[in-house]
Order: C-alpha cells, then structure tokens, then sequence
C-alpha cells in the first residue's frame, strides 16, 4: 500500500483514484477537501476525546498510568473542540455519498459535544452502540464508577436519506438468529493485537480491537465498498476492511502510527470471495412483480394455478391477474378470498404444474431473480 502527500491528491488525473487503499498524510480537513465529492460508502471516526487531564496518572502503588497524553488530543477550550469537530464532520459529509453512513466514537469526555454538532449539521442518528468492555482499566482514585464503556453514534446523513446499507439478517445470524443489540461486548485492545514499539510500548494508546471493526464494517457495507477513516491512527479500520474484501482510505498526519499501519496492514490477506456472502432475508431481495412472469414467459395467459392440495384453482390473465369463479383478483386477494381469510401470500400459496409434481409460484420467483434480474444487473 502507498502514503500519499496532499500535493498528490491535488495532481491526480480526473477519474484516477490513487487515494484508494492508501493512507494520506497530513491534517484531516485538508485532506477530506481532496477527495472527490459523494465517493466513500462509511465513514469510521475515532476523533480525539479532548480527555482533559491534568497532571500524570498513578496506581495505588505509584506506578504511572500509560493514558492518552498527546498533543494531538489536546485542545485549549471545549469551543476549540468544538470547532475542530464541526470542520472535520463538514468535510466528512462532503465525501459521504447519499446512500452512506457514519461512526463516531467516543467516551464522555467527547461523545455529547459530538453527538450535538452531527445533529446540528443534519446528520440523522440511526443508533447509538454502547461497546461494553469485559476488561476496563479500574478507577484507581476511588472516586467515580469504573469507566467501562464507550458510545458510537450511527448515523446517515439526512432523515430523509434512503438506500444505506444495514446487514439485518447477518446480524442476527452472527448474534445466534437473534436480533443483534444496541449493547456490544468485546474486550479493550490487548494481548497480540495490540501493536508495541521497540521498547515494548503501546504503539498508540486508543488502539481498537479489530472484533468492533469487524461488527461496525459487516453491519454497515457490502464487498467492494470503501470505508474512510479521517484519524486512522495504528490502522485497524484498514487491516479489517482489507480482510473483509472492503476498500479503504485513511488520513492521519503522525509517522510513527503511519509506519506502523502500513506493516500491519500489508501483512493481512483478504478472504476469498465466496466466503464473504452474508446472510440475507426476503426483505435484501429485489421485488418481482407477478406480471414479470407472465410478461418473460415464465408463465403463459391460461396457465391453470392451484393450491397445494388442488382444492382451488385460478387461470392467470394477460396483466398479471388471476380469474375465479368470473371473478377477478390479485395473486395475494384472490388467495384470501377462495379461503376466505383476511391475507395471503400468494407467492407460496399458489402452485403451478412442474412437470409430475406441484410447486409454488415463489419458484418462478427465485428463477426470474438468478436469470433476468442477475443477468442484467
């Protein structure tokens, strides 16, 4: 993979993407400016918590606690973050495209002030996760509760904007077929994951484990989306896309975390293909209407329909309709009509002759789908 300056973005040729599956080094805003208009399908943001400390941090026993200390993290007022996060989120939705979405994540230091310049700029919130730690660092004071989780915001970015990407069915799929909930549980970034220096320091503080990547890429995009992270630090959000068959662009301006990025992601190999399909439900498939059947062939005008145990029948009209008894209805209304019910789902109610055998029309369906609507997508 490649590092790109800001001068390299701006010489690019029209329609030329070098941006794609690099890293860009420098200030976030600049960057974002830079990319091409509606051209990311998610945005992950881990921003900087402004988590104010004052002074060093030490256990009972003194030892000093190894917290986020660094220049990048430090602003001089709340009306300073503030700025500094309405300018980055601006240039964030200007990358966005309509059908996109956008993670930030944060602690309570940030996640508020955060969460009320996404709303203030019109970004509608899908959800807020909650990522429940199993092993948080303890309160050494003694003074507060145990800081053992942090919030991300989901959002799209309008209320009215249509067509993002939710992976319901692999949700719940990964969450033993039930629904997955807004309360993730995954432990903080430690053990082999957590990337070390020479000295055997942590090689970025606010490191985040690849399991929550993972859940926020699988829930939110499809292969082959590009996934931008405007503060990339040690490139988690690269090396799982990578692995998850998704493309990737990360910003951020420190070498150190960008040298470390690169070898980490390099060294991770995609999975083959067939075994990034996910799990989808009837609702992720394109509607057919009856009509299409009759209009390719699939069915002619005067095919005979019946039920499974042949104690209705209906002939299929020209436009779609079904005829009973002189009268007529959809495939749905005349279904709960002949048995005198409210509903019907007509695609599994109605059969057709398969040779010797009975088989609902929903077969039809599934054929259209796999030969027509795939063959011309």
């Amino acid at each position: 993979m490649s590092v790109l300056k800001l001068a390299d973005l701006g010489r690019a040729a029209k329609g030329d993407q070098p941006w794609l599956n690099s890293i860009i080094k420098g200030d976030c805003v600049a960057a974002l400016e830079k990319l091409p208009e509606n051209s990311v399908d998610v945005i992950f943001a881990d921003p900087p918590y402004n988590l104010q400390l004052e002074g060093e941090l030490h256990r009972p026993d003194q030892s000093k606690v190894d917290a986020v200390d660094d220049h990048w993290d430090q602003f001089s007022t709340f009306e300073a973050y503030d700025a500094f996060t309405r300018a980055w989120m601006l240039a964030a939705r200007r990358v966005l495209k309509p059908t996109g979405t956008i993670w930030v994540i944060g602690s309570y230091h940030n996640i508020f002030r955060v969460g009320t310049t996404l709303q203030d700029l019109g970004f509608w919130v899908l959800n807020d996760i909650i990522w429940r730690k199993t092993n948080p660092m303890p309160n050494f004071r003694g003074r507060r509760f145990t800081n053992a989780h942090e919030t991300m915001i989901w959002a799209s970015p309008s209320q009215n904007a249509k067509g993002y990407t939710f992976n319901y069915d692999a949700m719940k799929m990964a969450n033993d077929e039930v629904q997955m909930r807004s309360d993730w549980l995954f432990p903080i970034c430690n053990g082999g994951e957590r990337l070390k220096d020479e000295n055997g320091d942590k090689v970025h503080p606010t490191q985040k484990p690849e399991a929550l990547l993972h859940r926020v890429i699988m829930s939110s995009s499809k292969p082959g989306d590009v996934i931008l992270d405007p503060f990339f630090g040690s490139g988690t959000t690269g090396a799982v896309a990578k692995r998850l068959g998704r493309n990737f662009v990360g910003i951020d301006r420190e070498d150190k975390y960008i040298k470390a990025a690169i070898e980490r992601i390099d060294a991770v190999e995609t999975i083959k293909s067939p075994q990034l399909v996910v799990t989808t439900g009837k609702r992720a498939e394109p509607r057919v209407a009856f009509g299409s059947l009759i209009e390719t062939g699939y069915l002619k005008p005067g095919a005979i329909l019946t039920d499974s145990k042949k104690r209705w029948k209906a002939k299929v009209r020209v436009d779609g309709s079904l005829e009973h008894d002189n009268e007529t209805a959809s495939i749905h209304r005349m279904g709960a009509k002949v048995q005198g019910l409210d509903a019907c789902n007509g695609w599994t109610f109605w059969h057709f002759k398969d040779g010797k055998k009975l088989a609902p029309i929903d077969e039809l369906r599934k054929a259209y789908r796999s030969e027509v609507m795939a063959a011309g997508a």
